[in-house]
């Protein structure tokens, strides 16, 4: 910034970039043991498939070897769901976030014995990903499935999908580009509809929750849920 520039307004940076004040993170730290398969997907396929976190603008054409709208999905788990999307929608470039070790073992794995090439994973926090790796209007979407829904009152304020965050993700999709929330605890899908519904940059696709998109599988614990009269709320949203 110059001496004459005015000073960026709260909450945005030079580049318009939406800054988050208080130290919003898309995990919570878990316990869990790396296997021997997880391990050994480790040695070989990390190589070429893990991404080291780097605080500069990822060249995605470069990254994935070719020029192809890129999803980013945070917090993957395990990555069943991940792969099953990156076979359905070859098309498609996939970009994961997700801090657990096991979990970026197991999906390492899925990608090995799927031949998936168009799958890439940083195992580093997604929103400094978001606001260091990822440039300004260069997503096709976002994917945020079942999130910690922080059940608690006193803990709501660490749930993921705050208004900071879904600014952020806003600029970074281009136009026409979506944001695809899932959750199976209705008092956050009431938030994420909130929140979403705010963000002056997107639009709700739906009349309020949307139906499953035919690429998002059912899980084994959504299965499970679904038969037990659980229910599941997805939300999907478009860049304005």
């Amino acid at each position: 910034m110059n001496a004459s520039s005015p000073p960026s307004p709260p909450g945005t940076s030079d580049d318009a970039t939406p800054v988050l004040r208080r130290g919003v993170r898309s995990y919570v730290k878990r316990g869990g043991r790396t296997t021997e398969a997880q391990a050994r997907a480790f040695a070989t396929w990390a190589p070429r498939f893990l991404l080291p976190y780097r605080p500069e603008p990822l060249d995605l054409a470069a990254t994935f070897g070719r020029d192809a709208p890129t999803v980013l999905e945070i917090g993957f788990g395990m990555g069943e769901a991940t792969a099953q999307i990156a076979q359905t929608l070859p098309g498609t470039n996939f970009l994961g976030c997700e801090v657990h070790e096991p979990g970026v073992g197991a999906l390492l794995k899925r990608i090995g014995e799927q031949g998936l090439s168009n799958v890439r994973i940083v195992q580093h926090d997604a929103v400094e990903v978001l606001q260091h790796m990822i440039a300004p209007a260069s997503l096709a979407g976002v994917h945020v499935f079942f999130p910690d829904p922080w059940h608690k009152k006193r803990h709501h304020k660490r749930r993921l999908i705050q208004p900071p965050l879904v600014a952020l993700l806003a600029s970074r999709l281009a136009a026409g580009g979506y944001v695809h929330c899932a959750t199976d605890w209705q008092p956050y899908a009431e938030q994420m509809l909130e929140v979403l519904s705010a963000e002056p940059a997107l639009r709700n696709t739906a009349a309020g929750y949307a139906a499953r998109p035919d690429y998002r599988p059912l899980t084994k614990f959504e299965h499970r849920g679904l038969r037990l009269g659980h229910g599941v709320w997805d939300l999907v949203f478009k860049r304005t």
